[in-house]
């Protein structure tokens, strides 16, 4: 049984087809097709039910995705294993809410580059729910969120405790207007609104930008309010418009940190991005 071929049925399966599973593999869909039949042809059994153009997954298949995914986890726990004897060199994957990519990734890349100059590395911004699901799913080496986090599959390691405030424009009242936020899984939103509905504000709205500098942009020029960590608005290029209200502890201290798969291997390069971040924070105090 190929690796090539369970990777391929796993595509198909989370993908939700054909077309999309070869988008995916960048490869054509008589590949795509091709494959999946082999692998039956070997099972002995059929993996999908054919309904028209779309794919069910047989109870069959239900089995094998369960297995191909142990598989091809072991697969790249193996790897990752390998690439980490002697230098740290291949590809190191990371998440990152977009608040802390633009506050405290910067000089921490700079330091891992700097360890482990053969390493490739690739960062991805998303919101604290998406970046968990691609860190469960190995879509992610490590993740950067607002916790805690727990989970049985994940660890969580704590780096810094971000102090969330509430934002507006200077002359504005934020009471009288509509509540500006990151997209649904984002960790601060859930406690946005909270404090939206704690204190009774007038205008039950809201607006959704997926940028930091939209939704700051936007807070500035008097069309909403928003919480943001203090650090973020007191370096944005809008600071100077912007007025900040302290909130109580328990809305604002958001404990925030490193998720990385329970078990898998261990990594240089990740244990000096943390450490990194750490001391950045504490110097940044």
């Amino acid at each position: 049984m190929e690796l090539l071929a369970l990777r391929t049925f796993q595509a198909v399966v989370e993908e939700g087809g054909i077309l999309a599973a070869s988008r995916r593999l960048n490869t054509v869909q008589s590949n795509v097709t091709s494959r999946i039949r082999r692998l039956e042809a070997e099972l002995g059994a059929e993996l999908f039910f054919r309904k028209g153009r779309g794919l069910e997954l047989a109870p069959s298949g239900r089995v094998l995705l369960d297995y191909a995914r142990r598989m091809l986890l072991l697969e790249r726990e193996t790897s990752a294993a390998v690439r980490l004897v002697g230098e740290s060199v291949g590809e190191l994957r990371i998440g990152a809410m977009e608040t802390f990519a633009a506050l405290y990734l910067p000089s921490a890349l700079k330091s891992v580059r700097s360890q482990h100059a053969r390493l490739d590395i690739r960062v991805q911004t998303d919101t604290s729910a998406a970046l968990t699901e691609k860190v469960l799913a190995h879509k992610l080496d490590c993740a950067f969120v607002a916790g805690p986090v727990v989970h049985p599959d994940l660890e969580f390691e704590e780096l810094i405790v971000e102090e969330l405030v509430q934002v507006s424009a200077v002359d504005a009242d934020p009471v009288l207007q509509p509540l500006i936020l990151f997209r649904e899984g984002c960790a601060y939103r859930t406690r946005a609104i909270a404090w939206q509905r704690a204190t009774g504000h007038a205008v039950a709205d809201a607006m959704e930008f997926g940028t930091l500098d939209g939704i700051l942009g936007c807070v500035s020029v008097g069309l909403g309010w928003t919480l943001m960590p203090r650090h973020v608005v007191e370096q944005s290029p809008h600071a100077a418009e912007l007025a900040i209200r302290t909130l109580p502890a328990d809305l604002a201290d958001v404990p925030t940190g490193m998720i990385v798969p329970r078990h898998a291997p261990s990594m240089v390069a990740l244990r000096t991005l943390a450490d990194a971040i750490s001391h950045g924070n504490a110097r940044r105090r």
